[in-house]
């Protein structure tokens, strides 16, 4: 197995250095995928940007975490589900909504629902969705504009998601308690 390293703004590669730093400033600790990205500063500047870019799409905290979780748990990703299963409660989004993504049970809102169906069909089809699909999205309320913002949501996603299953990022122990697995 090929350990990778676990960087902080100490003994991290130059261009990751301030990354760090200022990862440390917004969460209060340097996230464990963060101190792993920092290997290639061009992924961790990537990423810390595609979230930021997120925070400030059309959607709110329960959409965003239904394109997050959504993606985390159909890529079976062991940190990032833990990890945003705590940034959805400091969203205070609701423990059933959250519950229910972790679990693949139906949302409590159709709406909600119609946003985990579509951006499920991005992630399987990778991209080739159909028009009924896409129309069936629109219709339950949403927008062109949420179509491609699910495409900046899976764009995150997949480095984080990738990063975590070639590294094997240990949990962080604030989302520790939040862990899991994929049921089978």
């Amino acid at each position: 197995m090929t350990d990778f390293t676990l960087y902080d703004e100490t003994n991290a590669p130059e261009g990751s250095k301030e990354l760090l730093a200022n990862s440390k400033k917004s969460f209060g600790m340097i996230p464990n995928l963060h101190a792993v990205m920092a290997e290639a500063p061009g992924l961790l500047e990537a990423y810390q940007k595609l979230h930021e870019l997120l925070l400030n799409t059309s959607f709110n905290a329960e959409e965003l975490t239904v394109v997050w979780q959504t993606i985390n748990v159909e890529h079976s990703c062991h940190y990032c589900v833990p990890a945003h299963t705590a940034i959805a409660k400091s969203m205070n989004v609701s423990d059933e909504i959250g519950d229910a993504l972790r679990n693949e049970t139906p949302l409590p809102d159709a709406r909600l629902e119609a946003l985990r169906s579509f951006t499920l069909s991005v992630v399987r089809n990778r991209g080739n969705v159909d028009d009924e699909t896409v129309q069936a999205f629109l219709d339950a309320g949403f927008t062109k504009r949420h179509v491609l913002e699910v495409i900046l949501g899976l764009a995150q996603k997949v480095m984080s998601n990738y990063t975590n299953h070639i590294t094997k990022t240990p949990v962080d122990a604030p989302f520790a308690k939040f862990g899991w697995t994929k049921a089978a």
